[in-house]
């Protein structure tokens, strides 16, 4: 018997209990061949696949995006990315934070060839919006990731409980209850993130 050879993708589920682990140069490849995946990988090499957003949360999250977009059009300090970035820690982990910002001065030291790819940095700021399907203790964890990778200011916003908890350099976290805005503080100078439309 034959098997017809087709040129349509196959979805592949894996299940919760089975790991993983891919090397950066391969998670690059899985990237650039699946570019309607999210995809992870933890300093440990352990593969993360997370499906996309749902509506009101790619909403929001836009909503974000866009505010610190703007503020940084404005001002031109530095460059802001979406959650379709991935950046290469210094430990070794690829991340895709929700929303992100490097200064001018870090990006500029980057060869075109690392800003075209995975940047191989961790962003000065960095953003987590929580979905309905995530993990507070994943998100959390992923937060101090960063921080350890030398981020200077992260923010988890928990939409489902209305909170927000603000990580900073070699400080404990700071958790805000229903917040109507955050300020950038002193990493990004000016920006106010109004919480309207992400709370409603």
């Amino acid at each position: 018997m034959t098997q017809a050879k087709s040129s349509q993708p196959i979805p592949v589920n894996i299940p919760p209990t089975l790991k993983l682990t891919v090397t950066h140069e391969q998670l690059v490849q899985l990237a650039i061949t699946n570019r309607d995946l999210q995809l992870e990988r933890t300093a440990t090499g352990e593969l993360i696949v997370m499906a996309p957003t749902g509506g009101t949360t790619g909403n929001r999250n836009l909503d974000i995006e866009g505010q610190l977009w703007l503020w940084n059009r404005q001002t031109k300090l530095g460059k802001t990315f979406n959650s379709s970035t991935g950046f290469h820690l210094p430990n070794g982990a690829d991340r895709s934070p929700d929303a992100a910002w490097v200064s001018q001065e870090r990006w500029d030291a980057l060869t075109p060839q690392e800003q075209e790819g995975f940047v191989p940095l961790c962003p000065d700021f960095v953003l987590e919006l929580r979905s309905k399907s995530d993990s507070m203790e994943q998100l959390r964890a992923k937060m101090r990731e960063y921080m350890e990778n030398k981020a200077c200011l992260g923010w988890l916003i928990d939409r489902k409980n209305k909170k927000v908890e603000i990580y900073r350099q070699s400080q404990e976290v700071e958790v805000l209850d229903n917040p109507a805005t955050l300020s950038g503080e002193d990493v990004l100078p000016g920006f106010v993130l109004d919480l309207t439309e992400v709370w409603s």
